[in-house]
């Protein structure tokens, strides 16, 4: 069947971008390599790293090697928690950039608040920073909550133009997505499939994705879209990869997307990782 194209979703600085993208974490090295580029190829344009993944230049490297156009793809990365101070922050994004052979990135986040460290809005104004020296077209964060944004909003300006969170039918988070929806925030989310969790063996999304002729992952990614949110499904399996992107032929109703979300769990965090005490270096 033929693969459908992918939906897009528009940030409030203008940028669109895919509702579905490719996540990287643990690839690397040549089978990274091998796995990134075949995910070119099944139809995938958002590739999302981060400086702590360790596989920059996996990422670039793949890109060199398939030969598609630097200006077809979206590319981000993220900033760690022990480089948010400002000329820190700043030098890492270089150093980033150089790690992959690109000369900017599409989009660049601050990957956690940490905010015993209290650091996060001097790593944002570099942000600011290095978009306008053309290093970053859009800056957004990660695991970010309504107190942390309140702050960047009136300390300098400016909303992120997503917030990548955790986020799969364990963990709804209905009120982070509230949020966004009033502030003009993207939502991404990571982890969509609930790794380390018993989700994708879950009888009540198995009756739903037979009902579909599909498969536990395609329904909650499906879930995802129509949450508004996007996933960024990682895999190393070109197969996988082609399911994990074909979600766009059939549609949930208002009820099945009640029951996938009642899923979720007063704490569903697949690694007990609460960004108002988590500090990520």
């Amino acid at each position: 069947m033929e693969q459908l194209p992918i939906p897009v979703k528009k940030f409030h600085d203008g940028s669109v971008y895919p509702a579905v993208g490719f996540g990287t974490y643990q690839l690397k090295g040549s089978q990274g390599v091998q796995a990134i580029r075949s995910a070119i190829d099944a139809g995938y344009r958002l590739l999302d790293t981060a400086y702590n993944y360790e596989n920059e230049a996996t990422v670039g490297q793949a890109i060199k090697q398939h030969g598609i156009k630097r200006e077809e793809l979206l590319i981000t990365s993220k900033l760690p928690g022990r480089y948010q101070k400002y000329d820190d922050a700043v030098t890492t994004i270089q150093e980033s950039l150089y790690r992959a052979g690109l000369d900017h990135y599409d989009l660049y986040l601050i990957h956690w608040p940490n905010p015993k460290q209290d650091n996060y809005v001097e790593a944002w104004q570099a942000l600011q920073d290095a978009r306008k020296w053309g290093l970053i077209r859009s800056i957004g964060v990660c695991n970010f909550l309504p107190e942390h944004l309140d702050r960047l909003k009136a300390e300098t300006g400016e909303f992120p133009v997503l917030n990548q969170i955790e986020l799969h039918p364990y963990f709804n988070q209905e009120k982070q997505r509230q949020y966004h929806e009033e502030n003009g925030i993207v939502t991404q989310s990571w982890s969509p499939l609930g790794r380390k969790t018993d989700l994708l063996q879950n009888p009540i999304l198995s009756d739903i994705a037979a009902k579909y002729g599909k498969s536990v992952s395609q329904l909650v990614l499906r879930w995802h879209y129509q949450l508004g949110s996007i996933a960024i499904p990682k895999s190393a399996t070109p197969s996988r990869q082609q399911e994990n992107i074909a979600i766009f032929d059939f549609e949930l109703n208002q009820a099945e997307m009640e029951t996938i979300s009642g899923l979720t769990k007063t704490d569903g965090r697949v690694s007990n990782q609460d960004p108002a005490v988590y500090e990520e270096f």
